[in-house]
């Protein structure tokens, strides 16, 4: 369908689809590796009974499939805009996985970048039935060179750490207990699976609000089964469940409130249950080492 049309449109709001340009990027390099993509191969090894090599062209004629897929880098705190929703074309990563044949015990999917930056997630969850995929547009277009020209990797429900390897030079089946990645060696946790969470857009901290209907919305995700509701609190008050936005499980969901503001201080909370109706964690947590949890919660003033 068209992302456009499913768009809730509220002023404030973030696009149910991130435009390339403003779609969030966390490099390890001050400059991104631009490839070029003729003398680019993309590389199928390790515990696999059928290792096998790629060029661009090659890849560019396997079956494709297009997906609405959202990413979220691990280092995002509550509240923060480290996430994106984007429509990606590329091979389904299954595909690729079955005609490398991977052996028993290849427990790790490392995904290793041109610039030797290494992901590494549990085999499993690319083989699941999840589309993962090994991309090659974004948004209709050819992977821009920061997003990891001419291909990257994109699994849903993973944040990007340990699974969206950028300019992917080799896939890599490997063992969890015998290859530490990149952010892993780093202290950051295996494994890597997203944690649920909702996301004030609108209102903003500190922009005064006039008294009457003011609509309280953003988006929420979770790890590939979906968000089924949202609600939001003011003031300790009850919970008041959102209006939704279309629902797919492995992107955000937009949600809104209108609420009728009277003057004063506010503070305004949201929750997300996800697909499976798992009400979202309370409990406050950094990002580090395995995601941020707890309730985005604004102070606003409204006169």
């Amino acid at each position: 369908g068209d992302g456009a049309a499913r768009d809730l449109g509220v002023p404030g709001l973030s696009p149910y689809i991130t435009p390339n340009h403003a779609f969030y990027r966390v490099d390890t390099e001050i400059f991104p590796p631009v490839v070029d993509a003729r003398g680019w191969k993309l590389k199928v090894g390790g515990m696999v009974d059928h290792p096998f090599e790629l060029s661009y062209r090659q890849l560019l004629a396997m079956p494709m499939e297009e997906h609405d897929i959202t990413l979220v880098c691990v280092s995002n705190e509550i509240g923060d805009r480290l996430s994106g929703n984007a429509r990606w074309r590329g091979v389904r990563l299954d595909e690729i996985l079955r005609r490398a044949r991977p052996r028993p015990g290849a427990t790790q999917l490392v995904g290793v970048s041109v610039d030797g930056f290494t992901t590494g997630f549990p085999t499993a969850l690319a083989l699941d039935g999840r589309n993962a995929l090994v991309a090659v547009t974004m948004n209709g277009e050819p992977l821009p060179d920061e997003h990891g020209f001419p291909a990257r990797l994109v699994v849903p429900g993973v944040y990007g750490y340990a699974s969206a390897c950028k300019w992917l030079q080799e896939i890599r089946l490997d063992r969890l207990d015998r290859f530490e990645p990149y952010w892993m060696e780093r202290g950051w946790a295996p494994g890597g699976q997203m944690k649920t969470m909702a996301r004030i857009d609108t209102p903003v901290v500190g922009r005064r609000l006039r008294a009457g209907k003011v609509p309280v919305a953003g988006v929420a995700w979770s790890r590939h089964v979906g968000i089924s509701k949202v609600e939001v609190q003011i003031d300790g008050g009850d919970w008041i469940p959102a209006a939704l936005g279309t629902s797919d499980p492995d992107t955000w969901r937009q949600w809104v409130v209108e609420w009728d503001a009277v003057p004063g201080r506010h503070t305004i909370r949201a929750r997300a249950t996800d697909g499976r109706g798992q009400l979202q964690t309370s409990t406050f947590a950094e990002s580090f080492p395995s995601g941020a949890t707890g309730y985005h919660t604004v102070q606003v003033l409204v006169s």
